[in-house]
């Protein structure tokens, strides 16, 4: 590869982060999400100055509240850019570049581990959950939390083609299902006492237009849908935005559990 096409493969990398990091910082201000991650972090029964990790942390907000929660808080996550937008918001916290399979900490070293958002884009999510069960202390917490892609409800005229798109979109995930599946991998992982939430999310501010901007667009390019279908789809969306019509209802599965001794 030249340097002219990495060059322009690390653009398109930072323009798609920059892209990604206005969907979320839009979501997180949300109030269902606030009260999600504060339901995440009382699930964690976080211990005082004990390590709690955060995998896949993207811009670092869940560590920072962690922190202000008396534990010593570490970001992880494979994205240098992430990390970098996370550096910039929150200099006082930790943060490292890892993947979910493979944790820069010892064995049993950590008392809480977090993942929001993560298991989804996983090829092996049953990898990930054997790295927490080995970085985890006898009688740490697990949280997982994450949509089921399969599953928003968009309103829109054209119900089969919403259908289309979400269901088009999913399967370009490497794990859409990931939500549903969370006990299963839990229990398969060896942890006890799982437990699982559903939590409904629901978006009516025209900011979650990018979202489904990132439903439509993967789902066109891949063929799914042709240019016009998605033209027409995103033009109806914004249409509703602009005359409070606009709803998106996302369900967020919770799954919590210990590590056994």
């Amino acid at each position: 590869m030249s340097k002219n096409q990495e060059a322009l493969e690390e653009h398109e990398e930072h323009r798609d982060t920059e892209a990604l990091l206005a969907v979320l910082d839009a979501a997180d201000r949300l109030p269902d999400s606030t009260r999600l991650r504060a339901r995440s972090y009382e699930l964690l029964s976080l211990v005082p100055d004990s390590t709690v990790v955060d995998v896949g942390c993207g811009a670092g907000r869940a560590v920072a509240e962690l922190a202000e929660r008396g534990v010593r808080a570490v970001g992880v996550d494979p994205s240098p850019w992430m990390l970098a937008a996370a550096r910039e918001r929150w200099p006082e916290a930790e943060f490292r570049e890892a993947g979910a399979e493979a944790l820069p900490f010892a064995d049993a070293s950590v008392r809480g581990y977090r993942a929001d958002k993560v298991f989804h884009v996983l090829q092996e999510p049953g990898r990930a959950v054997a790295e927490a069960r080995r970085v985890l202390c006898p009688g740490g917490r697990i949280v997982l939390v994450g949509q089921d892609w399969d599953a928003i409800m968009i309103d829109s005229d054209d119900a089969a083609l919403t259908r289309t798109i979400v269901h088009a979109r999913a399967e370009l995930m490497g794990t859409p299902r990931a939500g549903r599946q969370y006990r299963g991998l839990l229990q398969d992982g060896g942890f006890d006492d799982v437990t699982v939430e559903v939590h409904t999310s629901v978006f009516t501010d025209p900011a979650m237009l990018s979202l489904l901007v990132r439903l439509a667009e993967p789902v066109c390019a891949s063929g799914a849908i042709g240019r016009d279908q998605a033209d027409e789809w995103l033009a109806e969306q914004r249409r509703r935005a602009e005359t409070d019509r606009f709803l998106v209802a996302i369900p967020f599965f919770v799954a919590a559990a210990s590590a056994g001794g």
